[in-house]
């Protein structure tokens, strides 16, 4: 136990935690989608000036374009990163997503709840899937992955260029990822 309470985070956590926490995510009834960006030395300084809370608006928008449309409220909690997640950043983040949203009318309200991952469980859960996603770009391990790949709904890589204009950098179930998508 930690300051602040329990808490799960996949690179910290024993095998044998990590088995237990894995059965509990999949027994949850949740979905997870996940942006990948490779900090590609000259796109970065290009595209996001060499600024780490311009890189994070920038995935974070592609997370949220698709979901402006649903109606209601969108409650994104937020494990907290320094300047990266600071309000302004995270409108900027925002309205990056509704000017991809090609025009159509925003009917969605987002919130964002910034929270600290010792206090708030479900950015443990989330941890976990990107840990697994993680494994599978940095070390071609696939394992963790599959063992929650039901409930990943999409993975998009989009800086993969090789792969970009045929849509082959989006994976889902029908289309897994693989150890080859080792970076």
């Amino acid at each position: 136990m930690k300051e602040g309470g329990y808490y799960f985070h996949a690179t910290d956590d024993v095998p044998e935690v990590r088995k237990v926490f894995y059965d509990f995510i999949a027994s949850v009834d949740c979905s997870f989608e996940a942006f990948v960006g490779r900090k590609i030395p000259l796109l970065y300084e290009t595209k996001h000036n060499g600024k780490e809370a311009e890189f994070y608006a920038d995935l974070l928008s592609h997370l949220l374009k698709n979901k402006l449309n649903k109606k209601g409220k969108l409650v994104l909690n937020i494990a907290s990163r320094g300047k990266t997640t600071k309000n302004n950043n995270l409108q900027l983040a925002l309205e990056k997503a509704q000017s991809r949203n090609k025009g159509r009318e925003v009917t969605t309200e987002v919130l964002f709840n910034v929270q600290n991952h010792r206090v708030e469980p479900l950015l443990n859960v989330a941890d976990y899937f990107c840990w697994s996603i993680q494994r599978v770009f940095e070390r071609g391990e696939v394992r963790y992955y599959n063992f929650l790949k039901d409930q990943i709904s999409l993975v998009v890589d989009l800086y993969d260029s090789t792969r970009y204009h045929n849509s082959d950098n989006y994976y889902s179930l029908k289309k897994p990822l693989t150890a080859a998508n080792k970076v």
